[in-house]
């Protein structure tokens, strides 16, 4: 089965990661580049979004598409990154979303 898992950043977990000093900044990456090298046999792809203010939102409603700069979203969450994953069921899938070591929530979806 294939499943996408979307990393979302808090806007809490932003400001935690603008705290660190740089040795703290880079080994958080360091933990987060470990984790795609650990899972990298269920990894089919990934990347990581630009941030959230470099977004363009289409809105459409009635047969209209309404473009605004930037994201609209409704919660405080954005989505920041994800890894495409080719695993054997939706447990694999939780496992391995569950020892994500970065954004606070991670969305597991099941893709075609």
């Amino acid at each position: 089965m294939k499943f996408v898992l979307l990393f979302m950043e808090t806007e809490e977990f932003a400001r935690e990661l603008e705290a660190m000093n740089e040795a703290e900044r880079q080994a958080a990456f360091e933990r987060v580049g470990q984790w795609f090298a650990e899972h990298a046999a269920e990894i089919t792809h990934h990347a990581h979004l630009r941030p959230a203010e470099t977004a363009t939102t289409m809105r459409l409603t009635g047969g209209e598409a309404i473009v605004t700069d930037g994201p609209f979203v409704e919660g405080k969450e954005v989505v920041s990154g994800y890894a495409e994953i080719e695993v054997a069921d939706l447990d694999q899938a939780l496992a391995i979303a569950r020892s994500w070591p970065a954004c606070p929530l991670v969305e597991i979806r099941p893709i075609d």
